[in-house]
Formats: structure tokens, C-alpha cells, sequence
């Protein structure tokens, strides 16, 4: 009974914390539960994108929505514009002298927060790039001998604009696997975009004015409920089967990890929740394979890109649907 409550407990606030992030962001439904699939899978996601789309206003409006992280006086939410000149140590922070002490101090960096929205990732370079590698693994930042732990909730939300070729740096193989999904932002249809124009002054009134609707510790309870969330077997055997497929694929030149598979597994179950199920279908697997998978492979063609995945899932959808699970 008790257990029964709590899961109608978290499906309420899921369900709240949606509405109030389409209060700003609107007709991106699908694009908000993936974001939210990330973060209740204790993971990062890396939204890419035309400028102009939303991401950095999603990010804001997110951020805005859970009490301790935009409240007043709060420094848990900090958005990094990444630019060619930014240093490792404006990410992480420095050592600085205490005059008062005698003694070097360390005075902790933007790194240390709840929701980073890292802006432009793909126009720092590499170098900086990397030192997102441990706190985004690991939950935690190593300077000299020192090992400083993160936040329990840590959440990085990066943008980059594929348009912008000049001046960008690809992100490293290893950088990309730290996301869980990476999705394309996209333009909202028509009527939508002319409901926008029509309501802008209102729509930027409700981000100024934006609702703190859960607190951290309600975030954490989701991620715990998430975690409870059934998988059929024959569906783990799906998720095998897919990452095994990009490593003998012959269009493909680096396929999917062990880590790739797990992160999967994660994934799934997070976004069963968000859609109000205790139990993973074969349509999360339809719905999750390209944002999941996909960044995480090299091909040998854009050619291939369009189609390797895609035969990949599809034989894998067929083997699921004769089996009947999931529905």
C-alpha cells in the first residue's frame, strides 16, 4: 500500500513538473521527457540544435522548476557560455591566496552546482571539454591531491549549434559517451510557432515568474522510484542484441560499449516512468535507440548514418513484437 502511493506520488510530480515547464517551453513534449529521462536516469544530455530553438530557455526553465536551485540567493544553477579562450580552472576553480590565513585556498568553480547548462560546448576546446570527463562520471572533481565531491543531484544540460562550424571543436568520443542521450531540439509545427508569436509577451512572463513546483529532494525521490521500475528479460536481451549489432555492423567503424548497454537499461526505465509506467515496453525501445545510441557511434558514411541504426533497431522490434511482451 505504501509502495502504492509513493509511485502515485511520483507520477503526480512528474506530471507537475511537466506542465509547468510547458507553461514556457511549447510543443516539445517529446523533447521534455527526454530531458527528464536523463535526469531521472542520473544522468547528462546534450541537446543540439539551429539557435533560436529553445534549448538554453529549456534549460533555464527546468532549473527554475525545482525550490534550492533558482531560489533567491541560490548558486546551485550556473550556466557556462563556452568560448576558444576558456580555461579548465573558470570550469573547476583555482587555488588563491588567503592573505588573512597565509595559505593558498580553494576557491571552487561554476563546476560546483545542482543544474549546469554548459552553452556552446563544442566551441571550447578540447582541454576544456575533458575537464567535464570526471565530474560527469564520477560526481566529483580532482584538483592536485584533493578529491572535492559534487552535489547528490548533479545535472549538466549542453547545447551546441551544429551551424556554427567556424571556430567549434568536435566533441571526443569519450565526451559524448558521458551523455545519456543526445537529442535535436528541432522547430515546433506551425501552429504552435504562431501561438508563440501571438503570446510571447506572456510566454516570456511566465519564465520571470516561473513556479518552483518540486524541491531537490522530491528529484531524488524520483530517481530512487525510477531505479524499482520492471524490464522484461526478453527486452535486456533487446538492448544486448542492439549494442552487440553496432560492434559487426559493416557500415559502422566504432559500435556501442558495455557502459553504452547500461546507460540503455537506465534510460529505459527513466522514461517508462516519465510516460506513467512501472514497466518498460517495446516502444521505449523504438523511442530511446536513436537518442541513446546513436552519438555514440562512428560511421563510415552520412549515408550509413541514416540507415545503420535504423536496420539495427528494426530487426530487433520485429524479434520483440512476436514475442507479445511489454504491452
Amino acid at each position: 500500500m505504501e509502495s502504492l502511493i509513493q509511485l502515485e506520488q511520483a507520477l503526480g510530480n512528474i506530471d507537475k513538473l511537466t506542465n509547468n515547464i510547458e507553461k514556457v517551453i511549447r510543443g516539445k513534449r517529446m523533447q521534455i521527457q527526454f530531458i527528464l529521462t536523463a535526469l531521472l536516469a542520473k544522468g547528462h544530455i546534450l541537446m543540439e540544435d539551429n539557435p533560436g530553438t529553445g534549448k538554453t530557455v529549456m534549460a533555464k526553465t527546468l532549473a527554475q522548476s525545482i525550490s534550492g536551485i533558482q531560489s533567491k540567493g541560490s548558486t546551485n544553477f550556473k550556466r557556462i557560455q563556452f568560448t576558444p579562450d576558456l580555461l579548465p580552472m573558470d570550469l573547476i576553480g583555482s587555488h588563491i591566496f588567503d592573505d588573512i590565513k597565509k595559505e593558498f585556498i580553494f576557491k571552487k568553480g561554476p563546476l560546483f552546482c545542482n543544474v549546469l547548462l554548459a552553452d556552446e560546448i563544442n566551441r571550447a576546446s578540447p582541454k576544456v571539454q575533458s575537464a567535464l570527463l570526471e565530474c560527469m562520471a564520477e560526481n566529483q572533481i580532482t584538483m592536485g591531491e584533493t578529491t572535492y565531491p559534487l552535489e547528490k543531484l548533479f545535472f549538466t544540460i549542453a547545447t551546441q549549434n551544429p551551424i556554427e562550424m567556424e571556430g567549434t571543436y568536435p566533441l571526443p568520443a569519450a565526451q559524448l559517451d558521458r551523455f545519456f542521450l543526445k537529442i535535436y531540439f528541432g522547430y515546433v509545427d506551425e501552429v504552435t510557432e504562431m501561438d508563440i508569436y501571438r503570446n510571447y509577451l506572456g510566454i516570456q512572463d511566465n519564465l520571470n515568474h516561473i513556479q518552483q513546483v518540486l524541491s531537490m529532494d522530491e528529484i531524488l525521490f524520483l530517481q530512487e522510484e525510477t531505479e524499482k521500475v520492471s524490464i522484461h528479460e526478453e527486452i535486456v536481451v533487446a538492448v544486448k542484441n542492439i549494442v552487440r549489432d553496432t560492434r559487426k555492423h559493416p557500415d559502422i567503424i566504432l559500435g556501442a560499449s558495455t557502459r553504452s548497454g547500461i546507460t540503455f537499461l537506465k534510460c529505459l526505465k527513466a522514461f517508462a516512468l516519465v510516460n506513467g509506467r512501472t514497466f518498460v515496453t517495446e516502444d521505449d525501445v523504438q523511442n530511446l535507440t536513436p537518442a541513446v545510441i546513436d552519438h555514440r557511434l562512428i560511421y563510415r558514411s552520412k549515408e550509413a548514418k541514416q540507415k545503420a541504426l535504423a536496420s539495427i533497431l528494426n530487426k530487433e522490434l520485429d524479434r520483440l513484437s512476436k514475442l507479445k511482451i511489454g504491452k
